[in-house]
């Protein structure tokens, strides 16, 4: 969409409306089944979709994005355009009106206090936050009034809707938050695990990495909603084990991030109590090649640290050749069939942003060994490659899951066909996805040489995600290990990208940055190897109406609307 006709017009904008309940909590609890347990109610410690999805039960942001990538107020009155005088026309600055009248979960207003202290709190640089990259170019955030905000970008922003908007980014109470900025964020284990909030529900237990409970808000702003008493969200198990206890057992309403076989969903479905709702947005699975140095040789501290490069992984040509092995279409049509497409691409949504590269479509098993040949990297007497005394051994990392297990066995294998050693390593999603900075079995740790997830983002313009690659954005110790650049990639010529992306308004011209970018990630560095862009996929219960899949936004960004189907 063009985005000046964004701003002047509001066309991508659409008021936020639903079918009015009968009355709050009417209809009982609402059971919520997340196999990748939740392990914060913060998510800015976290940068696990499982955490910002169990989120925004509670927490709101400004404005959220549709389930078709529109704008759609929340707590604010409405979307600021240049028409309303909302954006400046220098593009310096965006103003923000919140709705009157909204109250916190404890009674408390909600202010443009509030407002202010999120982003104090999210850039705060020794506080780590896992959403920093939606704060990026932001030069100060003023309290105009005590239901007005202004943001001041440092240069001109075409594209303002970032901060604020989206469940990425949430406005966190500051009386809650206050004593809990910079280093002392991750030690608030009450805030943490009990965020007050002004969403449809409020905490009322969270145990992490299993069981978390809600109540309807008494204070929610809109009178009969939500139509849900309570809200029970299990966490655990594996995803098959989910599907079935909303689609075959009943015992769930909705099952969230669905990964399996494409025979077993439609055995599923056949049991007739329900779907798996699918919508493509912007959810790939990837490899990220660890450009560091992971080895347990190293001191605590300094393993996977840009101060000690990758040995076996600098070399673009091994990366260049694990990435020829693979054969990405078996892949994606033995773990997803319908709901998956195969892509080289880390961008392939909206159409005006994606190259539709297809470089790596075919497999090279031939021209992946002649690579490693050109390496120095010679077959040793047991299959696996020598060089200079150290073998081509990888060890290769993923949650718990039976598609990526797939995924890791048909890839070790292809890569055992070019010489390279694989060691399989599984983790639970709710610790592979978790927050704790000493665990040492995290995406942003990355302990190990390569690792397997997939990256989204929110809205359907992807300046933010492509900036999350910045040099800056790599995880430490200096940042709790919350860092977005979880491969540790860094160009500064990829950093002079992102701030072009960040100054220009064409449309045109932002597709053809966000395409370079994409290009330097993949093709030319292969720093990060796409796999499947997957369609969003849940499972969902007949018994459930309201439901909308939203690939542009946590799905649950319309609970307050949801009710028991009739």
């Amino acid at each position: 969409m063009n985005t000046r006709a964004l701003l002047l017009a509001g066309a991508a904008v659409t008021a936020f409306s639903s079918a009015a309940h009968a009355e709050r909590g009417a209809q009982g609890q609402l059971n919520m089944i997340f196999w990748q347990a939740p392990s914060t109610l913060n998510l800015y410690l976290s940068t696990g979709t499982k955490d910002i999805t169990a989120a925004s039960l509670v927490l709101e942001p400004l404005a959220n994005f549709d389930a078709k990538g529109d704008l759609v107020a929340k707590l604010a009155a409405e979307i600021p355009t240049l028409e309303n005088g909302g954006v400046a026309q220098d593009g310096k600055s965006i103003t923000w009106k919140l709705k009157d009248g909204v109250k916190w979960s404890d009674g408390t207003p909600l202010t443009a206090e509030d407002v202010k202290f999120t982003a104090e709190y999210c850039m705060d640089e020794s506080g780590g936050c896992a959403q920093a990259a939606k704060f990026t170019g932001i030069s100060s955030v003023e309290v105009v009034d005590p239901l007005t905000v202004k943001i001041n970008f440092t240069e001109a922003r075409p594209y303002p809707y970032s901060a604020f908007v989206g469940g990425q980014a949430p406005i966190i109470q500051k009386a809650q938050f206050q004593d809990c900025t910079g280093e002392r964020a991750p030690t608030c284990t009450q805030q943490n695990f009990g965020p007050i909030g002004t969403g449809p529900f409020r905490v009322t237990a969270f145990r992490t990495n299993d069981v978390a409970t809600f109540e309807a808000n008494p204070e929610y702003r809109e009178a009969d909603k939500p139509a849900f008493a309570t809200v029970n969200l299990k966490g655990g198990g594996d995803s098959a084990g989910a599907a079935r206890a909303v689609l075959e057992t009943g015992e769930y309403d909705y099952a969230w991030n669905m990964q399996l076989a494409p025979e077993t969903m439609g055995q599923m479905v056949a049991a007739g109590r329900g779907d798996f709702p699918t919508a493509f947005g912007a959810q790939v699975e990837h490899i990220f090649l660890n450009l560091t140095d992971p080895s347990p040789q190293l001191p605590e501290g300094e393993r996977s640290t840009v101060a000690h490069p990758h040995p076996i992984l600098s070399d673009i040509k091994v990366r260049q050749a694990l990435s020829k092995a693979i054969d990405r279409q078996l892949l994606t049509e033995i773990g997803y069939g319908e709901t998956g497409r195969a892509t080289c691409d880390v961008i392939n949504a909206p159409e005006a942003f994606a190259s539709n590269t297809q470089d790596c479509m075919a497999q090279d098993i031939e021209g992946a060994k002649a690579l490693l040949d050109e390496a120095g990297w010679t077959v040793g007497g047991d299959g696996i490659r020598e060089k200079d005394g150290r073998k081509l051994q990888l060890l290769f990392q993923t949650s718990v899951n039976p598609v990526r297990q797939d995924y890791q066995a048909l890839i070790k294998q292809w890569w055992a066909e070019i010489g390279v050693g694989t060691e399989l390593k599984t983790v639970d999603a709710a610790v592979y996805f978790g927050t704790d900075p000493g665990s040492p079995d995290t995406i942003n740790k990355f302990y190990a040489d390569v690792e397997m997830f997939t990256d989204v983002y929110e809205g359907t313009d992807p300046g933010t995600f492509l900036a999350e690659r910045a040099c800056s954005k790599i995880p430490a110790p200096s940042n709790q290990w919350q860092g977005e650049n979880t491969g540790r990639y860094c160009d500064p010529a990829y950093d002079a990208l992102i701030d072009e992306m960040g100054e220009t308004s064409d449309p045109a011209r932002r597709a053809e940055l966000a395409k370079q970018m994409n290009a330097m990630l993949t093709t030319q560095s292969m720093a990060m190897l796409p796999l499947t862009w997957r369609g969003r996929v849940s499972a969902v219960s007949n018994s459930l109406a309201g439901f909308e899949m939203n690939p542009w936004d946590t799905e649950l960004w319309n609970v307050a609307d949801w009710t028991r189907a009739q």
